[in-house]
């Protein structure tokens, strides 16, 4: 009955936890941390966009019409 052979395992496992850790922390990268706001910062007002940026300004030619110059 032959053998089993062990000498590669250590190096088979410490590849698998560096490569599981190595994906844990590129998920993680992407995570944003939320802490709780402390009193001493201001309450920043919701930005509010002009008319102009609001509405649809482009305007295009139909397709039959010549371009004028």
């Amino acid at each position: 009955m032959p053998q089993l052979d062990t000498s590669t395992w250590f190096l088979t496992i410490s590849l698998m936890i560096l490569s599981l850790f190595c994906i844990y922390q590129s998920k993680m990268i992407n995570q944003t941390m939320t802490s709780i706001p402390s009193q001493d910062k201001k309450p920043t007002q919701p930005k509010v966009q002009p008319y102009w940026e609001t509405k649809w300004t482009k305007i295009y030619l139909p397709h039959s019409s010549p371009l004028l110059s």
